[in-house]
């Protein structure tokens, strides 16, 4: 501050504000309260958010609060699928931890702002993994990649684009499918349908009703496929009749996107678990991937995904 005998400009803002709050204290302390607590409406007992209405509880987390609140010594949560030790308690991946203090270890690293589409390399190891490192798509640079908030965000993602620039606005998505299909995509713009795919009877695919709906779907419409462990159901289709699914799809224009949330989970393998998706890349028609990693490398808590086109 300056030692001179007017002071800083600094000093003369202070003064000024100082001046400011005097003033406003010599107001009626009632008036400066209903001043600090005056609500945005015209009625000070009412709030202009007073007509939103509470949502209701999710119903996937909802499981794990109830577990919470169940007194029995002896339960299991089955509302989320992330790794747990004997205990029952979250358990963090030895490569998790490695890779972990390799960043906290890399003085290289800054917090910059990441390019719009994220980070470079992540995108480029994400689409390896899914699609294969020998992949000809990637090998012909006809894939895109870019880094979105887990598995959620891919799909709203991708789901945005296509109904900004797609010219069919309908998805077909499985019944059952997971809870948060319909709100992701109705919300993003896009018109929900959905096709056969679990029969309880059996117990497994409804593999027919699947191949008729599908079949009557309008030409160029959108089909969600879960890529493996099909959430809920964990039903999933053989190599040969995911053949099957692709040559309809392919004959009759529609678009897959691929939901990829359990890679290396069905089988213990990434590249068998990824076999849909190469199987549909393969043939050089248009496909889009959301990709996360939440379950398979239990990074829940950091919303870690990629969407591939």
């Amino acid at each position: 501050m300056s030692s001179g005998g007017h002071g800083s400009a600094t000093d003369r803002r202070l003064n000024a504000l100082f001046r400011h709050l005097s003033s406003s204290a010599r107001m009626d302390p009632q008036q400066l309260n209903s001043i600090a607590a005056s609500p945005t409406s015209a009625n000070q007992n009412d709030s202009v958010f007073s007509h939103v209405v509470r949502a209701p509880e999710d119903p996937i987390l909802g499981v794990t609060v109830a577990y919470n609140k169940d007194p029995s010594p002896v339960k299991l949560n089955l509302g989320v699928g992330a790794y747990r030790t004997e205990e029952g308690k979250p358990l963090v991946l030895n490569v998790v931890r490695k890779a972990e203090q390799q960043l906290v270890n890399d003085r290289s690293r800054v917090k910059e702002y990441l390019p719009i589409v994220g980070l470079a390399e992540f995108n480029k190891l994400s689409a390896k993994l899914i699609l294969g490192a020998d992949s000809p798509a990637i090998r012909e640079n006809r894939v895109t990649t870019v880094q979105c908030l887990s598995g959620t965000g891919s799909l709203r993602v991708g789901a945005e684009f296509l109904a900004r620039h797609y010219h069919q606005r309908t998805i077909y998505i499985p019944q059952p499918t997971w809870g948060n299909h319909p709100k992701v995509f109705t919300l993003a713009g896009l018109s929900v349908k959905s096709y056969r795919y679990y029969d309880p009877a059996t117990r497994g695919l409804n593999f027919q009703g699947l191949l008729e709906d599908l079949g009557s779907a309008p030409a160029g419409a959108i089909v969600l496929l879960h890529a493996c462990a099909h959430n809920p159901t964990g039903v999933d289709p053989t190599l040969q009749q995911w053949e099957r699914i692709r040559q309809l799809m392919r004959s009759k224009g529609l678009l897959p996107f691929f939901d990829s949330a359990y890679q290396g989970f069905a089988s213990g393998s990434l590249d068998s678990d990824a076999q849909s998706v190469r199987m549909f890349v393969a043939d050089g028609g248009e496909c889009f991937i959301a990709q996360s990693y939440a379950k398979n490398l239990g990074l829940y808590g950091e919303r870690v995904g990629a969407l591939s086109i």
